[in-house]
C-alpha cells in the first residue's frame, strides 16, 4: 500500500496523520510471457504502473492456455480488483470473461486481440490496431515495388481463427485482387512462429520456384521465410519479403533480406490499454474502441524505429 504522510506543525506540536489514498489494483491476465512481441506490450504496462503511484497492475501469464487464463481472471475477480486488463488467448474466451466481469461489476479492457464483433458488447473498451490496414499497407508496398511486373505470392498466416490473422490476410488479398498481375498461390498457417515460417517457406519455395513475394502476418514468420531463402540459395533481390510488427529482430534484418515491415506499436497498445484501464478503474468514461495506427517501415526508417525500443 502506497501511503502519503502529512506532517503539520501546529503550536509547537507535530500532528502526524497517515492519509492513505485508495490504491487502485488492476488485474492483467496476459496471453503469454514467452511471446516476444507480447513482452514489449507487457513492458509498456509495467512502465505505466511505475509512473503512477496510485495504481498497482498485477500481470499473470496464461502461457497461451485459455483454461489457465480463465482461472487467472477468476482469481483477480475474487481479489476484487478495480479493473481487468486482458490480452485474450483467443477471441472465444472474451464472452465468458466479459460475463464474469460484468457480474462482479468490474470494467473489462481488452488489448491487442480484438473480440468477435458479437462479443464487443461484453467489454468496456478495446485497444488495438485496425488489423485489415496492416494487410493493405503490406500489399500496397508490394504493388508499388513490382511496378507492374507479375508476381506469385506466398501468404504466411498467424493462428487461424484470430481476428489479426483473418483481417491482415483479407487486407492483403483484397488489394492484390485489384491487380491481375499479382496472384496469391499459397496460403499457409505458420502460427506466428519463426521455425514454422522457415519450414513452410522452405517447402513451398522448393516446390514452386516462381514465387517471388512473401507476405507474412508477422515478423517472426517473415524472418523464418528469409532464413529459408538463405538455405535454398535464393538471392535477396529475387524475392520480396514483408512482415508486420517492426520488432527489434526484424529491424536488424531490414534491408538485409527483409524488404519492409509494418510497425504495430506494442508500447502504444500496452501503455494505452493500461491508461484506459486506469481511467475505467476510477469510474471515468472511456471510449469503446481505441485504435493505435499501423506504420510502414522501410530500410530508410530503420534507425528511427530502432530508437523507439531504446526509450
Amino acid at each position: 500500500m502506497k501511503k502519503t504522510l502529512l506532517a503539520v506543525l501546529c503550536g509547537g506540536l507535530i500532528l502526524s496523520s497517515a492519509a492513505t489514498a485508495k490504491n487502485l489494483v488492476i488485474g492483467a491476465p496476459m496471453v503469454s510471457f514467452a511471446d516476444k512481441w507480447q513482452t514489449y506490450l507487457q513492458d509498456a504496462i509495467r512502465d505505466f504502473d511505475a509512473k503512477h503511484d496510485d495504481v498497482e497492475i498485477k500481470l499473470s501469464d496464461a502461457n497461451a492456455d485459455p483454461a489457465r487464463q480463465l482461472n487467472d481472471v477468476e482469481t483477480f475477480i475474487d481479489q476484487k480488483v478495480d479493473a481487468l486488463l486482458v490480452v485474450p488467448t483467443d477471441p472465444n474466451i472474451v464472452k465468458v470473461i466479459g460475463r464474469k466481469a460484468k457480474q462482479a461489476g468490474i470494467p473489462l479492457i481488452i488489448v491487442n486481440r480484438k473480440p468477435l464483433d458479437a462479443d464487443m458488447q461484453h467489454i468496456t473498451s478495446y485497444v488495438g490496431s485496425d488489423e485489415i490496414e496492416a494487410g493493405r499497407i503490406q500489399a500496397d508496398y508490394i504493388v508499388n515495388e513490382l511496378k507492374g511486373k507479375p508476381a506469385e505470392v506466398l501468404l504466411l498466416m498467424g493462428i487461424l481463427g484470430l481476428d489479426a490473422t483473418a483481417k491482415r490476410s483479407e487486407g492483403a488479398k483484397e488489394t492484390f485482387a485489384r491487380h491481375g498481375h499479382i496472384k496469391v498461390v499459397s496460403e499457409q498457417e505458420g502460427k506466428w512462429e519463426r521455425d514454422r515460417g522457415l519450414t513452410i517457406a522452405e517447402n513451398v519455395l522448393a516446390a514452386n520456384k516462381k514465387i517471388n513475394v512473401i507476405v507474412s502476418n508477422n515478423d517472426e514468420m517473415a524472418i523464418g521465410a528469409l532464413l529459408a531463402t538463405r538455405k535454398l540459395g535464393i538471392k535477396d533481390e529475387d524475392v520480396t519479403i514483408i512482415g508486420v510488427d517492426a520488432t527489434p529482430d526484424a529491424l536488424e534484418y531490414l534491408g538485409k533480406g527483409l524488404d519492409a515491415t509494418v510497425f504495430q506499436s506494442a508500447q502504444g497498445q500496452g501503455y494505452t490499454g493500461a491508461e484506459i484501464a486506469y481511467k475505467a478503474a476510477k469510474g471515468e468514461k472511456v471510449e469503446h474502441v481505441n485504435w493505435v495506427p499501423f506504420e510502414l517501415v522501410t530500410p530508410d526508417k530503420k534507425e528511427e524505429y530502432q530508437a523507439k525500443y531504446k526509450k
